[in-house]
């Protein structure tokens, strides 16, 4: 069915990347249950193609193929052509990139080509980008879909007996370990995942492995984090170990901070760099990196006082607020690679272009700084802006002060961002999706409360409003809202990300009807995604749509994995509220991913924190204000102190004397008479409750490192 004669079925969708392709003449339809059944009925193979709207191959491949006539009517008579926006149904995106991975063994990505049986969806045949003309060795579209199409005709008896190796070989990768609670959970995933890290380290760019390079921020976290529990461990190697811990962190980050991979006239990272330099970026930005990218150079600028890491955050949660904030509150989804037909083009300049923008006083600092006196480093002589060289560097060029020289570079930036303000703008996915804003709202979170900026941390409260009230409906939570539609049931990762999200913004400012949403997500994760045999979750609720697997993923991927944040924010959850159920499911969680963590720690970062505070339960501090005017001042300062210093395993919740109704174990924690008091507690061993201002700063300082700034 179309929707007019120039129109195919995804005109009726609210996905932009969908919406992209509604003019093809490739008689689309969305994924569902007819398009499904007409496979089945017509018996023809199904034709499955994911991206989404900022992909730059998948304008590519669409323009080249899904725009071209002659292979539409290929694709209309062999196939049942199925188009998904991967962020929408993230759930068959999954599904297929395994697959895809088992069948090619090589990694996938998008755009994704999929061929499956009508039966049972099961794929045949798996591939990712394919040009209009053979090229570099690869067979064109048109040759992929008339070849696989006479297979699936052929050799029908023997695909499926691959596709039933198939569905076999994606159950083994999601079994869960054997359910031995005896054998006790050790620190030894963390200790080599550690090592693997320092082996994969490029010592000479940072980042770990080579080029195309990924920012991975949960590695650098992971590495923060090793550099603070080993500072307070014991031996005479930990002091050696922490330093070399905190020193390639820093390094990485800087790297991104300075390079290519960052945005440095408009603020906000970039998705990856295709050479090992972190120079030349695929410039498409993504929500889902800017969020933890803002949270851990927020963490760094806290944990070394390097004023690079504040700066880099306050350009980053700008850029957020900017340009991805809804005037409704929530986050939208992307930033296109692409502006005008050509990836890159909004981001890059010619020297001649910026001498005609910026004063000689001001080139002279920005040229050598971004590497402008250079040749270009970019196609059709142009130049994107990388780090070269040093502010002290560039100051010895040219003889002023390194102050003066930074304060030269930061108005010329200026200038090219107002310049670049009147170009054409990439086009922007303006789909709001749970998880994502979960990321987001954490990093904005934690910077606004690091950083001091109240608009930061309003920006975090406005998206958590948001979705309460338009993603949450009737006790359920949708994954993704757009054009004033709340869609698709939400998924794992939507659910933990969420409440990630809502526990740092309860650390920056208390909110009773925040803390209530938070413990409704987390009662909603375990009635519908829990696995109550083996332990572990499921990436999709116990009442979606049935797909050809169920996956429970375990791994970080683009994103933290879902089963690792919901092991996280369980054990929060359950420690500040003395909720046993939540322990105990944290506990299952790492039982049932026990054998892919002792396995492959590198690829569990995000795991390894909840597998860390399970070990060395978090340290939970309630603070409680005396009554009156004074008593909110007096809590506020003990709120920043708790604040101050790097404590990644420390979470503090500062809540005003009059807060009425508190839950649990929060109840417990009561104001008292003219001063604020504080309760501490590390797992379910508390101290005794805190009065005096000095003897909380001695506690804290126990347990933290870095600048208290």
């Amino acid at each position: 069915m179309t929707g007019s004669a120039h129109q195919n079925a995804l005109a009726l969708e609210t996905s932009p990347y969908l919406l992209q392709h509604a003019d093809n003449p490739v008689d689309w339809q969305p994924w569902g249950a007819e398009a499904l059944e007409r496979a089945r009925r017509e018996d023809k193979p199904i034709l499955l193609s994911i991206g989404y709207s900022a992909c730059h191959w998948c304008h590519v491949m669409a323009h080249e193929s899904f725009e071209d006539e002659s292979t539409a009517r290929v694709m209309n008579d062999l196939y049942i052509n199925i188009k998904v926006d991967r962020e929408e149904r993230p759930d068959i995106d999954k599904i297929y990139q395994t697959a895809h991975q088992i069948l090619s063994r090589r990694p996938g990505g998008w755009p994704l080509t999929v061929i499956l049986s009508p039966d049972d969806q099961a794929p045949f045949f798996a591939g990712t980008y394919f040009p209009d003309a053979p090229r570099h060795g690869m067979p064109s579209f048109r040759q992929v879909l008339v070849g696989a199409e006479r297979l699936y005709r052929e050799r029908r008896e023997e695909i499926r007996r691959q596709n039933a190796s198939l569905v076999d070989a994606l159950c083994d990768l999601d079994k869960a370990s054997p359910g031995d609670e005896e054998r006790s959970l050790s620190v030894e995933p963390l200790k080599a995942a550690r090592a693997a890290l320092v082996r994969s380290h490029d010592s000479r760019h940072g980042g770990f492995g080579g080029a195309p390079k990924f920012p991975h921020p949960n590695q650098i976290e992971r590495l923060m984090r090793d550099c603070a529990s080993l500072r307070f461990g014991s031996g005479s190697d930990t002091e050696t170990d922490a330093d070399t811990a905190l020193s390639m962190a820093r390094f990485s980050l800087s790297k991104m901070c300075l390079g290519g991979l960052y945005d440095h006239a408009g603020g906000g990272f970039y998705r990856y760099t295709v050479d090992e330099m972190w120079m030349i970026p695929h410039f498409e930005k993504m929500l889902y990196d800017n969020g933890p990218l803002l949270e851990i150079t927020s963490q760094m600028y806290r944990m070394t006082g390097d004023a690079l890491f504040a700066h880099t955050a306050r350009r980053t949660a700008a850029w957020a607020m900017r340009e991805m904030q809804s005037p409704k509150g929530g986050f939208w989804s992307t930033l296109d690679a692409d502006s005008q037909g050509e990836e890159g083009r909004f981001y890059l300049w010619t020297p001649q272009e910026v001498r005609s923008i910026v004063p000689d006083d001001e080139y002279i600092a920005l040229a050598p700084r971004f590497g402008l006196d250079r040749p270009p480093n970019f196609e059709s002589s142009r130049w994107h802006l990388h780090a070269y060289s040093s502010i002290e560097e560039v100051a010895g060029q040219i003889g002023l002060s390194e102050t003066e020289s930074e304060a030269r570079i930061d108005r010329a930036l200026s200038r090219l961002f107002e310049a670049r303000s009147k170009r054409v703008y990439p086009g922007r996915d303006e789909k709001v999706i749970a998880s994502w804003n979960g990321l987001m709202i954490k990093g904005m979170a934690v910077a606004g409360r690091i950083l001091g900026s109240q608009a930061m941390i309003d920006s975090a409260s406005r998206a958590v409003d948001f979705i309460r009230k338009s993603m949450w409906i009737d006790g359920r939570l949708h994954a993704t809202y757009k054009d004033g539609r709340a869609r698709f049931n939400a998924y794992l990762d939507d659910h933990a990300c969420l409440i990630d999200g809502i526990l740092a913004l309860l650390a920056a400012r208390w909110s009773a009807e925040d803390l209530a949403f938070a413990v409704e997500l987390a009662e909603a994760m375990l009635a519908r995604f829990e696995d109550r045999e083996s332990g572990g979750f499921y990436f999709t609720s116990n009442d979606h749509e049935r797909l050809m697997h169920r996956p429970r993923p375990t791994m970080d991927d683009a994103l933290p994995a879902g089963n690792s944040v919901a092991a996280i924010v369980l054990g929060r959850l359950g420690n500040l509220l003395g909720e046993m159920r939540y322990l105990r499911a944290a506990k299952r969680t790492l039982i049932a991913a026990r054998e892919g963590l002792e396995k492959f720690p590198q690829a569990h970062t995000s795991l390894l924190i909840a597998l860390e505070e399970y070990l060395n339960p978090p340290e939970i501090v309630v603070i409680r204000s005396a009554d009156g005017t004074e008593g909110e001042a007096s809590l506020e300062k003990w709120r920043l102190r708790a604040n101050s210093g790097y404590a990644p395993y420390r979470m503090t919740l500062a809540i005003p004397a009059d807060a009425r109704d508190l839950p649990a174990l929060l109840a417990e924690r009561k104001a008292r008479g003219d001063s604020p008091v504080a309760y501490r507690c590390e797992g379910r061993t508390c101290d005794a409750p805190i009065t005096s201002f000095e003897e909380f700063d001695a506690c804290l300082s126990k347990t933290e490192i870095g600048e208290k700034i």
